[in-house]
């Protein structure tokens, strides 16, 4: 229509990070403006994708410490409520077979241990994929930019705290 009205549209764009293979695939989009990807997240994750979809690898998460093991299938973490957003639900334990988030208070996190996970101990670290990426983020101050487990860079997340 916009076409049909006599201006010129050299470029379309959209498409998020759920939908741009289909958008790429429409022969409309002449850009693609996919945002999670670059992190993904926990609600990603869940998705159910067709055989022909990609699945992008996680690169967010939120380091938590273990402060308590109260029991040998319970594990309290520093991370609760103040850590993630939990509008896309809770977060999952990443690369830790048989643990799962289960529960959050404001500053804690209760993890569950199922019959045959690695037990976890005081002090342990376990790295947890935010329920939604996006509004996890605006929590920080900085992203630490890891690879090959050695730190490389520091990333200011400039509009935090921009309101103020």
């Amino acid at each position: 229509m916009i076409e049909e009205a006599g201006i010129v549209c050299a470029v379309v764009t959209g498409a998020g990070t759920g939908t741009w293979q289909h958008e790429r695939d429409s022969g409309v989009y002449t850009e693609l403006q996919p945002g999670s990807y670059i992190f993904m997240d926990a609600d990603y994750q869940r998705n159910t994708l067709a055989q022909d979809e990609l699945r992008f690898e996680q690169s967010l998460f939120v380091i938590a410490g273990v402060m308590s093991v109260p029991a040998p299938e319970r594990a309290i973490v520093d991370a609760g409520l103040k850590a993630f957003s939990f509008d896309s639900g809770l977060p999952l334990v990443h690369a830790r077979g048989g643990v799962d988030y289960v529960k959050a208070s404001d500053e804690h996190g209760v993890l569950e241990l199922r019959n045959g996970a690695a037990p976890l101990a005081l002090d342990d670290r376990v790295w947890l994929v935010p329920g939604h990426c996006d509004p996890t983020v605006n929590l920080y101050d900085w992203i630490v930019a890891v690879r090959g487990g050695r730190v490389e860079a520091l990333w200011r997340i400039d509009a935090r705290g921009a309101l103020g």
